[in-house]
């Protein structure tokens, strides 16, 4: 027996497809379920017109929720509304009197008279629920309502239409007929928590094919709704790049700055992913702005990632860069950002740019963008980010705000360090009664590295590398000392240390 082949409808919804597993099962009938106002009627509004054309035409019927033109009115506002395709390749139809009476046979006959009138390969009942709701207040609701569901089944299928219901559904573990005779159960969820609003989508049922699990967050904005894929889900073109460049000897990296190369031994390795960490104007960001500078000189393209308010001089180094293609930013202030939307920013910009630096300044600002819901699994999603990031192939450099303690020597606030394949330590010290700044290199995985402690300067032209503070004893704790003769410890105050 030949196996059926069930074609796959795109959507037209960045990212509906991959958590589908690949689109719409065609003539598959679908409900569109969630609380009020978690955008269940955009999402279908987006669908239809993504699929609706004079050879595919799609039907949009209107209950007790909303009439057509106060529908439209609104929909209109977004970007994938056509005002061309109406009453040509999409046409809306209100059920009426019928279905405000609850006279379930009624709107059944009113749906199959213009199903056959206009042969559509799109049907959409929108709100089915109100539909059914009306109908409860009968007294044989009970018998009518599982034997409409069951002969409204019967007819989608044989008309060979794809079809969605739309309906504000409030628990998902109801008993209710229309979850056994979907084929495909799409569930929206909004949760509230302070002043953050998330909004997740979940594929509770989709008969035929394997779709990714978990709840997947999205956005609605002017192009309409967005969908966030787990990190990595969409990254077929970056892998097929990531295959390419196995095969390149490794190589090393220039940073940029002045002796920070010899420092790392030879400059970091590509592919490799950096942590930078320090105090507060450290130059963190500098060091960053020199790497993706350092790519730009020898001919590659970077990507950078801010989460930090910008300056004046930040802002004047990367326009020259952005104008001439050589460096993409992603500077979202959206609210309530979640981790699979960031690197689903950053990934996009990877594969426009061809890139092969990425710098994420920084990750304390990145925290904060996340909504409240997403920093407790911080330490989750700093994985996520780094294991995706590294299957583009690209070089990623991070910076972290670190307070400067003097009591211990961390590398990371978030426990993360071990995530990374190279870290640089920025600190502050006090020699001779002056604040000066020490560098470090503490970590690059698989490679010989400078040990040294070094004192660096911060002018115009960038950073600067200066001499190894030899002869200095704890530096990297509360209580410096210098070695005098005979390899006596004096306290950097002068006083003895005994």
């Amino acid at each position: 027996m030949n196996k059926v082949k069930i074609a796959l409808l795109r959507t037209g919804v960045p990212g509906l497809d991959e958590v589908l597993g690949g689109g719409l099962p065609e003539f598959s009938l679908n409900l569109i379920a969630g609380l009020p106002g978690c955008g269940k009627t955009t999402l279908a509004h987006q669908i239809m017109f993504a699929l609706a054309t004079p050879e595919r035409p799609a039907l949009y019927f209107t209950v007790l929720g909303e009439p057509p033109l106060k529908m439209l009115r609104y929909q209109q506002q977004f970007e994938f509304f056509d005002g061309e395709a109406i009453n040509k390749s999409v046409r809306f139809i209100s059920l009426g009197d019928g279905a405000v009476a609850g006279d379930l046979a009624d709107a059944l006959a009113r749906i199959v008279a213009d199903v056959e009138t206009y042969g559509p390969a799109l049907i959409f009942v929108d709100s089915f629920r109100s539909l059914t709701l009306a109908a409860g207040s009968s007294a044989h609701a009970s018998d009518a309502l599982p034997e409409f569901i069951q002969r409204l089944g019967v007819l989608l299928t044989s008309w060979q239409a794809t079809t969605f219901l739309i309906g504000e559904y409030f628990n998902e573990t109801d008993v209710n007929p229309v979850f056994s005779v979907a084929d495909g159960l799409i569930w929206l969820r909004q949760s509230v928590q302070r002043n953050s609003m998330v909004r997740k989508l979940e594929i509770m049922k989709m008969r035929g094919q394997a779709t990714l699990p978990g709840l997947h967050t999205f956005r609605i904005g002017p192009t309409g709704v967005e969908v966030f894929p787990p990190s990595g889900a969409y990254l077929p073109d970056t892998l097929r790049r990531t295959r390419v460049r196995a095969k390149l000897p490794i190589v090393r990296m220039g940073m940029g700055t002045p002796l920070l190369d010899e420092m790392m031994g030879g400059g970091l390795p590509r592919g490799y992913s950096l942590l930078v960490v320090g105090p507060s104007g450290s130059g963190k960001s500098i060091l960053a702005m020199a790497f993706l500078a350092e790519g730009v000189r020898v001919g590659e393209t970077g990507v950078l990632a801010s989460f930090e308010q910008p300056t004046p001089s930040r802002i004047q180094g990367l326009d020259e860069m952005r104008e001439t293609g050589c460096i993409g930013i992603v500077d979202t202030r959206a609210p309530d950002l979640s981790i699979d939307e960031i690197v689903r920013l950053i990934i996009s910009e990877v594969n426009r740019l061809a890139a092969t630096r990425v710098v994420i300044d920084s990750l304390s600002g990145f925290e904060l963008s996340l909504a409240p819901t997403f920093r407790d699994d911080f330490r989750e999603s700093m994985s996520r980010l780094v294991t995706a990031l590294a299957a583009t192939g690209v070089t990623v450099l991070m910076t972290s705000e670190l307070e400067d303690r003097y009591i211990d020597l961390r590398f990371s606030p978030y426990g993360t360090a071990f995530l990374t394949d190279a870290i640089i330590v920025n600190r502050y010290i006090e020699v001779d009664g002056r604040l000066r700044r020490m560098m470090a290199v503490v970590k690059v995985r698989g490679s010989a590295h400078s040990d040294e402690l070094r004192l660096y300067t911060i002018d115009e032209s960038g950073i600067r590398i200066g001499a190894v503070l030899a002869g200095h004893e704890g530096l990297l704790g509360g209580s410096p000392t210098i070695k005098v003769a005979g390899d006596q410890l004096v306290a950097l105050d002068g006083a003895d240390d005994g």
